[in-house]
């Protein structure tokens, strides 16, 4: 399996009539995740939601592709 690098959020079995990205839900839920945590806090959730994410992916080339693009240009 190659990464996906498109635009891929959705939300299953739901129909959108209007000018939508469901990636805006994501995002506006990420940053309500870090809401009152402090700068350490907010780098521990983080780290956390990366390695649950992570293991739901579960395909170590995948997530090879994953780390390399987001490396790429730093």
């Amino acid at each position: 399996m190659d990464l996906n690098t498109d635009s891929n959020f959705h939300h299953p079995h739901k129909k959108v009539f209007r000018a939508y990205r469901a990636g805006d839900d994501f995002y506006e839920a990420l940053i309500e995740m870090h809401q009152g945590l402090s700068d350490e806090d907010s780098q521990r959730v983080n780290a956390r939601l990366i390695l649950l994410l992570a293991n739901q992916i579960g395909d170590l080339s995948v997530l090879q592709q994953t780390m390399d693009a987001a490396r790429k240009d730093l």
